[in-house]
């Protein structure tokens, strides 16, 4: 009976679960085992005809996972049980199965497999996200809201501003994920400590033909097992991406609040947002991120305590890893569909952030102020201190800051009414941020080229 919620269907693509069921798992390894009789026969460890044999059964079309599950009740050993459950179905050339290999050979080496499948549908949903924050980023660069520090009201910014972070943000958790294939996807042919010394005098030849056979490199060197640096390394840039996709989602859930209301995450004319309140939209999808993001930064401690082993190997890491590497590829993947799903359908209220910016009666202008006077001369510092102190003013007197302005001596001696008109516009003090909109959209759709033509 499935339990946990990636088992019952609640959270998951079909494509990444695929990946990490049982009958895809046993596929990998009996590729595993294939390649090896293959590379066996290959070098004159093993007759040819059985090699083909071996080969042509090394499928769940003929080794049952049924089977393979009763072997191993009785056996208890999960390798064990497959290369017998092989074994059978292959007649007299079963004999030859698993010749001169150790278990971690084939499981490392079918986790490769594996992860090769993932990392590629991972890169895929990172790619697409980024093609939507950029469509986002160009249609909202000139779309002025109010930028929040401490969560309160700072100077005017645009949504597309954050859209291009964003974007960055994700082009580089794309960098990330692409710099580690090398170092992760590697198996492994080098028996029980890693010397090989049961693959005869063609070993290293044995373990080269196996990769190639099966479209990954092997490892440079290893002990019984591939070293667990390569999958913490994976964990940790899953953990900093799903931190990514957290930070997008908090954002939208702030912005969605009634107070604030510029932002609002898709919601179906017949969704419910609540058991009891009718009227509630709760932005339940960002929630729903934010909450698996924690799971997925949990696993870091987990992958990282996989690395230590004693000596040439030992079980610590297995149990843990059985958990780790399914349920961090099965979450982030879920993830990504779920944010970019939210972007793409994400409803913006630019009235609303017109309005919002009016609620410090243009008080969010106090650092052009100030600059306009430092450069009339009074100098900076004291310009800071009378702009505070009108600030004040207006705040507590419920004032227009302008109409503070216009009735302070000092400011009247500095500047004139249609200085402090400019001055006291948003649109005038954006600084940068268009410019640097379009830097980012260059400099992403220079790397997606330069992904394409590298693939």
């Amino acid at each position: 009976m499935p339990i946990l919620p990636i088992d019952t269907g609640r959270y998951g693509t079909a494509e990444m679960r695929r990946i990490f069921d049982e009958k895809n798992r046993l596929e990998k390894m009996l590729k595993v085992e294939a390649a090896l009789a293959w590379a066996q026969g290959m070098v004159g460890n093993i007759p040819k005809e059985d090699a083909t044999m071996i080969a042509k059964k090394a499928s769940t079309k003929y080794v049952r996972l049924k089977r393979v599950k009763r072997i191993e009740e009785e056996i208890r050993h999960d390798v064990m049980a497959l290369v017998k459950a092989l074994a059978e179905v292959c007649g007299s050339s079963g004999a030859y199965v698993h010749l001169g290999a150790t278990s971690s050979d084939i499981l490392d080496t079918a986790t490769a497999l594996q992860l090769k499948e993932a990392v590629e549908l991972i890169e895929k949903r990172l790619i697409n996200l980024e093609s939507v924050l950029m469509t986002r980023a160009e249609k909202h660069k000139r779309s002025i809201m109010m930028g929040r520090t401490h969560g309160q009201h700072a100077l005017p910014t645009t949504l597309g501003f954050k859209f291009a972070v964003w974007t960055r943000e994700v082009a580089r958790g794309i960098q990330r994920l692409r710099d580690c294939k090398d170092r992760l996807l590697v198996g492994k042919m080098s028996g029980a400590v890693g010397t090989q010394a049961g693959l005869g005098s063609n070993a290293l030849k044995i373990q080269h033909l196996v990769m190639e056979n099966l479209g990954i490199e092997a490892a440079d060197i290893s002990t019984q097992i591939v070293q667990r640096d390569r999958y913490a390394e994976l964990t940790c840039i899953l953990a900093i991406a799903a931190s990514t996709l957290d930070n997008m989602a908090s954002e939208i859930r702030e912005l969605q609040r009634p107070e604030i209301g510029e932002v609002f995450e898709p919601f179906g004319w017949k969704q419910v947002g609540s058991s009891t309140m009718p009227h509630k939209r709760n932005p339940m999808i960002c929630e729903r991120i934010c909450g698996l993001a924690k799971i997925l930064r949990s696993l870091v401690s987990a992958a990282l305590e996989n690395v230590p082993t004693w000596h040439e190997r030992d079980l610590t890491q297995s149990s843990c890893e059985r958990f780790v590497i399914p349920e961090e590829s099965i979450l982030i993947d879920y993830m990504l569909v779920l944010i970019t799903y939210v972007l793409e359908g994400l409803e913006v209220d630019e009235e609303r952030m017109q309005n919002n910016m009016k609620l410090t009666q243009g008080r969010m202008m106090s650092e052009a102020v100030m600059l306009a006077l430092a450069k009339k001369g009074i100098g900076r510092q004291r310009a800071h201190e009378l702009v505070r102190e009108l600030a004040i003013k207006s705040h507590r007197e419920q004032l227009p800051f302008k109409r503070v302005l216009l009735e302070n001596d000092t400011i009247q001696k500095m500047l004139n009414k249609k200085e402090i008109e400019e001055v006291m516009n948003p649109r005038n003090y954006l600084g940068t941020a268009l410019e640097q909109i379009e830097q980012v959209m260059k400099k992403t759709r220079n790397e997606q080229r330069d992904r394409s033509l590298s693939d």
